[in-house]
């Protein structure tokens, strides 16, 4: 075989139909001339998730430039005066000076979770290398302790957690002290230097109203007019480090019992970091520091540069540290960054500790829409799933035991022993860690667990229909198991149409699906939604056995009622997914047959070829069994926009969403979706019947489709050209 420029191509590469090759030369050379720098090719089918690598040149994180200067060793570090202990002979430049430390370590602190390693960010501290010789200076020496032990409890959780494998996040330390005799004790440090500065604050005030003083509280520098502005500032540092620190380990009590206390501390982290912004106009102005247009770049909030900190310090000592150059986030951008990380924090907080898994389901999915921080999310999965339990208080067949509503007369011995029962308690722990990770992880790993719920669900109708003919053969547990795994089965298959429904819809919020593949992708959710929807109802069909109520307490019965209720609410809302998803589907359909500019013209790969791409995970799960492209062709092939409009799909949902409103009455992220949905088929159904008026082959008829109401579900917008 040739290409078009006349070079041989190999024979093992493997044709798809209809292949065709062609020179790309000039395709390359027109991009080379027209990229600027920091850009990067996003062609109709290619984009950063779908690709294997990509490389940005002069990127830190991904091309190792090199940087020579610095010091070579610590020691010379210190002999030549980098890190000085006091930081000034003056006692007020030695206060400015140490708040610059600090903030420069919680830039620091927030480069090394966006990426970085810890050598180049918060371990590039001097005085953290020799944190012995702080031990003369107690505000310095005991912001330092809590500084490395905050970083050794976030390391400690994100691997605990194993969710980092995928993330740009450096949780191994190296050669660095990471630990140190006395760490245990850096909160006691902390208080200590905190009570002495909030005395000082308080003789300050004192002083100011001309109330008597006590003699032996001394002040934090030597300027009686800058003493208060100096105290509040050292002092929200401080206890933005405690509560912070708190906030992290309350979180780790097991069975959910420091959750309360860490929503405090949270609360109070979120105070001080506004108190700390509070606090730069003061330091600026009394620091000498730049003007208003430098100090965005700047990563202390007096702009000016710390004291005690070398990036390349640790390039000699630590192999798999490139002397490379990095750019430390601002300090502004560091406060950004924390404010966000504890409001991920303190959505955790408004989890429901209860035993429904469609409740944690319908959590981590809501909570995911925030793009949560890593720490975040290690925490929330650390949280939900500890030593094998949820919450590590229930062990998961009483989850599923739940979830299946089960009669009065099941044994809870032979249940939980039941093979099937462990195994789909393993892959429901499995499928809550995936959950917690990032969008993009998340994805494949859940594309590749359906294989294991479709085979659990294959052997368990296969086993029912096996125990089914042999009860007479069978012992009396045996047999009350063969009436319930129907149930089983019917749970387990609802699961494995959520995952593939989460799969689908992720696609969007990764940016997968190009305007031209909407259509097959509708059309597959569509087939989707209604499987799940058909499983939920047979689920939710179930008669409650009221026998198994009498031992209840009345608030426990009506945990059971809501849930009945919560079941059907979804049930109508995935119906609105169905009849929307239909909608979109022969509304593309139609538009595809219509109109040229909306079909797939690629001379890399088919229509045929881009399905297989992005369902094959699917496909080979037999998730739903018995689709293949030709019946997407078969399905979509002769629709028209006069058929679309006669059917009005979207006539339906208005009706159901009105409905829904009162059910879904105290879940204000429920009725913001369905203010969504209302404005998807309004502004769709007016795109419909202007597109059948005009004719959707007019040529000066401008389409195109745009998420701005709902992330999952477009709106098409109609011009004249």
């Amino acid at each position: 075989m040739e290409d078009r420029g006349g070079n041989d191509v190999p024979a093992s590469i493997p044709s798809g139909e209809q292949m065709v090759w062609a020179d790309v030369s000039p395709l390359l050379a027109a991009a080379c001339n027209d990229l600027h720098d920091g850009e990067l090719i996003h062609g109709e089918n290619f984009n950063l998730f779908a690709a294997m690598s990509a490389l940005e040149i002069m990127d830190p994180k991904m091309d190792s430039g090199m940087e020579r200067n610095g010091f070579h060793s610590i020691e010379e570090a210190i002999e030549s005066g980098a890190a000085p202990i006091p930081l000034s002979l003056d006692r007020t430049v030695d206060v400015q000076r140490c708040i610059d430390v600090m903030d420069h370590l919680l830039s620091c602190e927030t480069t090394w979770h966006r990426g970085h390693s810890l050598a180049q960010t918060v371990f590039s501290c001097i005085y953290l290398l020799r944190i012995e010789r702080t031990a003369t200076h107690p505000l310095l020496h005991s912001y330092c302790r809590i500084m490395r032990s905050t970083c050794d409890v976030v390391i400690t959780a994100v691997s605990d957690a194993r969710t980092h494998e995928e993330e740009d996040f450096f949780t191994t330390a190296y050669s660095l002290p990471l630990k140190g005799d006395g760490d245990e004790k850096c909160l006691s440090l902390l208080n200590s230097v905190e009570e002495t500065v909030s005395r000082q604050l308080r003789a300050c005030k004192a002083q100011a109203s001309r109330k008597k003083l006590c003699d032996d509280i001394g002040s934090l520098q030597t300027n009686p007019d800058l003493e208060e502005g100096y105290c509040r500032a050292v002092l929200c540092r401080l206890r933005f480090r405690k509560h912070f620190y708190h906030a992290l380990v309350c979180m780790r009590k097991p069975k959910g019992r420091g959750l309360e206390l860490a929503k405090k501390h949270v609360m109070s982290c979120l105070s001080e970091l506004g108190s700390m912004s509070k606090s730069v106009e003061f330091l600026r102005s009394n620091a000498g520091g730049p003007s208003d247009g430098e100090i965005e770049c700047r990563t202390t909030a007096s702009g000016k540069q710390p004291f005690g900190f070398d990036a390349n310090i640790n390039s000699r000592l630590s192999a798999p540290t490139p002397p490379r150059a990095i750019q430390l986030l601002s300090w502004k951008q560091a406060i950004e960054f924390f404010e966000k990380l504890l409001n991920d924090l303190d959505a955790i907080f408004s989890l429901p500790l209860d035993l429904s898994l469609e409740n944690i389901l319908q959590f981590l999915v809501q909570f995911q829409k925030s793009q949560p921080d890593l720490v975040a999310r290690a925490h929330l999965q650390l949280l939900l799933v500890q030593d094998g339990k949820l919450y590590g208080k229930y062990p998961f067949h009483v989850v599923i035991s739940r979830a299946l509503v089960l009669p009065e007369g099941t044994s809870d011995q032979a249940f939980q022993e039941n093979e099937f029962v462990v195994q789909l308690g393993q892959l429901t722990i499995n499928l809550i860690k995936i959950l917690c990770t990032n969008n993009a992880w998340q994805r494949r790993k859940l594309g590749k667990i359906l294989q294991d719920w479709g085979v659990i669900s294959i052997q368990l109708e296969l086993a029912f229909r096996r125990e089914f003919d042999e009860t007479l053969k069978v012992s009396a547990d045996e047999m009350l198991f063969t009436r319930l795994s129907k149930r089983l089965l019917v749970w387990a298959e609802e699961k494995t149409y959520w995952i593939a429904s989460r799969f689908l819809l992720l696609g969007f919020q990764l940016e997968l699906y190009s305007p031209k593949e909407y259509c097959m992708v509708y059309w597959y959710m569509y087939i989707i939604f209604v499987n799940l929807l058909e499983k939920m109802q047979m689920r939710a069909s179930y008669p409650v056995d009221d026998s198994r109520r009498k031992g209840k307490k009345k608030r426990d019965i009506a945990k059971d009622v809501g849930l009945e209720s919560g079941v059907c609410a979804m049930c109508m809302l995935l119906q609105c997914y169905i009849y929307i998803s239909e909608g979109l589907t022969m509304m593309l359909a139609a538009l595809h047959n219509e109109r040229q500019n909306f079909k797939i013209s690629s001379p890399f790969n088919s229509e045929h070829e881009r399905f297989i791409q992005h369902f094959e995970l699917l496909q080979r799960a037999n998730v739903p069994p018995h689709i293949s492209y030709h019946l997407f062709m078969e399905s979509t092939t002769h629709v028209r926009i006069s058929n679309v409009v006669k059917h009005n799909y979207f006539r339906e949902v208005q009706r159901i969403l009105a409905s829904l409103r009162g059910s879904f009455a105290g879940d204000s992220n429920k009725l913001l979706e369905l203010h969504q949905l209302e404005q998807v088929i309004e502004h769709n159904r007016i795109a419909l019947s202007v597109i059948d008026q005009v004719g959707a082959s007019d040529p000066s008829l401008e389409i195109r489709f745009e998420f701005q109401h709902h992330p999952f579900f477009p709106v098409a917008v109609v011009k004249r050209s």
